[in-house]
């Protein structure tokens, strides 16, 4: 009987023991896990023309731990490549992130005259909001040869953010076509379904290569396109800019004097703030529950006269199918055509200005 109940007490000791290693296991392994969170971050390469909305969406990325940014590259559009990597540097120095490689890119268009964009950004690109000169220095390898050295580098991981024209990426394509399959994915602002800015049909980034575009949109890979009918509806307001300032910090102040400019260009045209355009390409990486998507087959527009630039959602992929008959033609049934980009038609926009806010003010 006494040794039944030996057996039983050593039997409830072994249970006890190994109760206590698991809680110790568990406990080393916490650290472990939140490691694995980190490693676990979105890799993404910005290509960018900044740019005040730029700017800001830069910010966010690099102060957004769902993202790993593993290099800037510079691309000719709102400001030239020269001011644009300048302006860069100078934001990448103020978030303290000189280690991430910044390169300078495409100096103009494939087959037209650069259009910068002073009006809309300021003669400084960053409207009129000063930096100090940067601590951080540009590498000097050609933006599109970066994109491919990390797309070979960590293939299938990175997720290339085009915020401004797409000459770069479509030079990359041009230059070495095998990194098109070992993209994650292209997430850009660019384009509209239901109208532009430039002129009734184009959108800037878009319209500033239409030729580059279409060869992006038809490489084959996964594309969202962040477009003006989402990003008109994403405003940032006096009130965002008044949280910005009450934080005195340099991020926050730059940010809001930024976005005051914003706000003021676009007084008079009906937005009640400023649109952040770029931005909300950086929060669709960070969260795409912010937008609701359509897959349509998207082609671009590189003829038309008041339409270059313009980028063409078939929203039911369909087209009519024609046939020769006679002197005329007939319409004898419809072909499904295959989507070729998830279309942001829709945006929460409330919920992503509260998150730019936030990561802004270092929140």
């Amino acid at each position: 009987m006494r040794a039944r109940r030996t057996i039983a007490r050593i039997a409830q000791l072994s249970t006890w023991i190994a109760s206590l290693s698991l809680v110790a296991l568990s406990g080393i392994a916490s650290p472990a896990a939140k490691c694995q969170s980190r490693v676990a971050a979105k890799k993404v390469i910005i290509d960018t023309d900044p740019g005040t909305d730029d700017a800001l969406a830069i910010l966010l990325a690099v102060n957004s731990p769902e993202l790993d940014v593993r290099a800037i590259t510079i691309v000719a559009g709102n400001v030239t490549a020269d001011l644009g990597l300048e302006n860069a540097l100078k934001v990448m120095s103020l978030a303290g992130r000189c280690d991430i490689p910044i390169a300078r890119g495409a100096l103009h268009p494939f087959f037209q005259k650069l259009n910068t964009e002073e009006f809309w950004n300021g003669k400084n690109g960053l409207g009129g909001a000063e930096l100090p000169p940067s601590n951080c220095h540009a590498t000097s390898q050609f933006g599109p040869d970066l994109i491919i050295e990390m797309v070979h580098r960590y293939p299938h991981e990175i997720t290339l953010v085009p915020i401004g024209p797409l000459t770069n990426i479509a030079l990359a394509i041009s230059k070495d076509p095998s990194i098109i399959p070992l993209v994650k994915e292209v997430v850009l602002m660019g384009g509209s379904i239901t109208g532009g800015n430039v002129n009734a049909a184009s959108e800037f980034n878009i319209h500033s290569d239409p030729e580059a575009a279409s060869m992006v949109f038809n490489a084959g890979w996964p594309i969202t396109m962040v477009g003006l009918d989402v990003t008109e509806h994403t405003l940032i307001t006096k009130a965002d800019v008044e949280r910005l300032e009450s934080k005195a910090g340099p991020q926050a102040n730059f940010a809001a004097a930024v976005a005051r400019f914003q706000i003021g260009t676009y007084q008079g045209t009906g937005f009640g703030g400023g649109a952040v355009h770029d931005a909300l390409a950086v929060g669709a990486v960070v969260d795409r529950s912010f937008l609701k998507t359509q897959d349509m087959r998207v082609d671009i527009e590189t003829d038309g006269r008041f339409t270059r630039g313009e980028t063409v959602g078939n929203r039911g992929n369909a087209v009519d199918r024609v046939i020769p008959k006679g002197d005329r033609l007939e319409t004898v049934g419809v072909d499904s055509v295959q989507p070729n980009v998830h279309v942001a038609v829709g945006v929460d926009s409330t919920r992503f200005i509260e998150l730019l806010v936030a990561r802004l003010l270092g929140k």
